[in-house]
């Protein structure tokens, strides 16, 4: 097992962006960039011992500095929706971009995807606790400042990527603030586990361990109100193709709330590629997990040339929109507090 660092290049206002290649020898190999903290390439076997990448990547350093569509970045400061643009929080009303329709999404112009992230390398370290498995990996520092992109605190983050000898690729956030603030991370990896550009997803089989999602309007802003999966297109209660109901669905972007969600390392999702026969897991400490079949991807430049539901993503993550609903588990986090998260994707065959 090594992680191997080269230079990937400097983008147009002189930022440093490093790659990283983390390898097993289980025949898999992760690519990562710290531009945006993000996931660049996933190798894993097939069940016939080929690898292939089965995260889509755009195809240039330049394309990761815009990235419309969040290839593998880690999105923040808050993931997903919060409903027009603004939150209060302690009395206080908070500002935001709209940039989604009525919505903020993803942390707003330039969000967390869009920074470059000062690396740390993790080689040889072995899990306390477990059967002293070795991983390596590298992590990502990103310091927020007080009232960027409207929010408030200045917010020290750590994402780290760690990869072990039994084909798990896990992802660690940490998170500390000055001031009460909203935080909400995720990973915005885009999956085919037929490999990428291998076309397109409906015939993948998809389980989530979830029997509730959360209701949505016409702008993909949760309602509120939190709704059973059955007899409803949005059950995947029971491995699924994915295509067998996304016409009803109108495709799929949409938040589950997982089962029996207490924040420890819960099994989330479970993809099945028949042709391949890889598989992956997805176990994490997030309540939500949101399925979106890449709806947008047009085969332009800014979707790097694949066209709608070529990849899936199951970014996990705390609700959309949750300071506006109090029934959903909050986000606030206060001086003094740590925000953590841990998502595992597990790969095999059979």
């Amino acid at each position: 097992m090594n992680v191997h660092s080269e230079t990937w290049g400097n983008t147009s206002d002189g930022r440093s962006v490093m790659l990283y290649t983390l390898t097993n020898d289980n025949g898999m190999t992760v690519r990562l960039s710290s531009l945006g903290a993000a996931i660049i390439e996933v190798h894993v076997p097939d069940r016939d011992g080929n690898s292939e990448n089965v995260n889509l990547r755009a195809p240039n350093l330049e394309d990761y500095v815009d990235n419309p569509s969040g290839f593998g970045v880690v999105v923040g400061r808050y993931a997903n929706r919060i409903g027009n643009g603004r939150f209060m929080l302690d009395g206080k009303t908070y500002e935001l971009a709209v940039n989604n329709g009525p919505n903020h999404l993803h942390g707003g112009l330039r969000g967390f995807q869009h920074k470059a992230w000062t690396p740390i390398v993790i080689d040889g370290l072995q899990l306390p606790g477990q059967d002293q498995t070795e991983l390596v990996g590298v992590g990502f520092h990103y310091e927020s400042a007080d009232g960027e992109e409207g929010y408030p605190g200045k917010v020290s983050v750590l994402v780290s990527y760690t990869l072990h000898r039994d084909n798990r690729l896990t992802l660690s956030y940490q998170a500390e603030t000055d001031a009460p603030t909203v935080i909400n991370l995720t990973n915005h990896a885009y999956w085919n586990l037929g490999g990428a550009g291998s076309g397109d997803v409906l015939g993948h089989e998809l389980k989530i361990m979830a029997s509730r999602y959360l209701d949505f309007d016409r702008n993909v802003l949760p309602t509120g109100d939190i709704l059973p999966v059955g007899n409803s297109p949005f059950d995947f209660s029971l491995p699924t193709p994915i295509g067998q109901n996304i016409e009803q669905a109108g495709g799929y972007d949409l938040c589950y709330t997982i089962d029996d969600w207490d924040g420890t390392l819960r099994h989330a999702a479970t993809a099945r590629d028949p042709k391949s026969g890889r598989v992956m897991e997805v176990h994490t400490t997030e309540p939500g997990v949101q399925l979106y079949t890449a709806e947008h991807f047009d085969e332009s430049a800014g979707s790097a040339g694949y066209a709608a539901r070529h990849a899936f993503c199951l970014e996990c993550q705390h609700y959309p929109d949750s300071p506006h609903h109090e029934n959903f588990p909050s986000t606030v986090l206060r001086p003094g507090e740590q925000y953590t998260q841990i998502t595992e994707h597990r790969f095999r065959v059979d």
